[in-house]
C-alpha cells in the first residue's frame, strides 16, 4: 500500500541546547513529508492553490520512544487515510535506521483560502480517488479533546510577527511548538524526553496579536494554552519521561 518516505538529517539548527531534536523541527519534517505526499497524490499546493483551496492542520498526536539526537537521520513514512466528509487524517511512522522511534497522527481540514470556510472532501475529490489509500494506522488514537486550564499560571506573552507567518498569512503551525515549550526554562528540560504530545489549533493568529501562554500540571503531564485576551487559540498536552 502507498507510503511516502523521506529522509531528514538533523542539523545544528534542528536541535535544542542538549542536542535533542526540537519539537518544532520534528513538526517541520512531518509537515514537509505531508506536503510531498500530497504532491505525489495530486492534491499538493500547486494543484489546489489555483482553485483557492488549501489544507490547514487541526490536531497533532505524536508518541516518541526516546530523544532524537543531532546527527541522526530520520526516515519519515506518511500516508493519508480516507477522509470523513470534513476531516482528513494523515498518519506517520518515524524511523532512525531500522529503529522505529515514533508515530504520529494528524487531522486536517480543507478550506477556501479566501474565506477560510471549511470545505467538504467532495469540493475537490471524487469518491474513487480514495480507492488505493492505505488503511493501515500508525497509532490508534481518539482522545482529541484537550481539557481547558481552569487554574494555571501565566508563563509569558508573545506578539505574533512577520517571521511567524506562512503563505496563508497566519502563524505557521510549527511555530506554536516553540511558543508553548517556552513556558519551561532551559534547566527544567535538561533531563527530560518528550514521550507524547498533543496539539489542538483552535483559531489562527495574526500579526500584532498578543498571545498569553498559561501552564498547568495534573501530575502526569502539562497543559499549555495560548490565548488572545479571553479567546482560546492553541492547546497542548505534553508528557515527559526522565533520561
Amino acid at each position: 500500500m502507498y507510503r511516502n518516505i523521506n529522509d531528514y538529517k538533523l542539523r545544528y539548527t534542528d536541535v535544542d541546547p542538549y542536542d535533542n531534536l526540537k519539537l518544532s523541527s520534528l513538526l517541520s519534517f512531518l509537515e514537509e513529508s505531508a506536503c510531498l505526499s500530497a504532491d505525489e497524490l495530486g492534491f499538493g499546493y500547486d494543484d489546489v492553490a489555483p482553485k483557492n483551496i488549501g489544507f490547514v492542520i487541526v490536531n497533532w498526536y505524536i508518541k516518541l520512544e526516546r530523544n532524537i539526537k543531532l546527527g541522526e537521520t530520520l526516515s519519515v513514512h506518511t500516508w493519508p487515510i480516507k477522509p470523513r466528509h470534513m476531516i482528513f487524517v494523515r498518519d506517520f511512522e518515524i524511523y532512525s535506521g531500522k529503529e522505529k522511534v515514533g508515530v504520529a497522527t494528524s487531522r486536517w481540514c480543507m478550506v477556501d483560502t479566501k474565506t477560510f470556510a471549511i470545505l467538504p472532501s467532495n469540493a475537490y475529490f471524487n469518491e474513487g480517488d480514495f480507492d488505493n489509500y492505505n488503511t493501515e494506522r500508525s497509532v490508534e488514537f481518539s482522545g482529541w479533546k484537550i481539557p481547558r486550564i481552569t487554574e494555571g499560571e501565566l508563563a509569558y506573552s508573545k506578539i505574533a510577527t512577520y517571521s511567524d507567518y506562512d503563505h496563508y498569512f497566519h502563524v505557521n503551525n510549527t511555530k506554536y511548538a516553540d511558543f508553548m515549550l517556552d513556558v519551561f526554562s532551559v534547566e527544567e528540560l535538561e533531563n527530560l524526553s518528550v514521550s507524547s504530545v498533543q496539539i489542538t489549533y483552535v483559531k489562527q493568529c495574526k500579526q500584532g496579536e498578543k498571545l498569553d501562554f498559561y501552564k498547568s500540571s495534573d501530575g502526569d503531564g502539562y497543559f499549555i494554552e495560548g490565548r488572545v485576551g479571553d479567546e482560546l487559540r492553541i492547546q497542548m498536552r505534553i508528557k515527559f519521561v526522565g533520561v
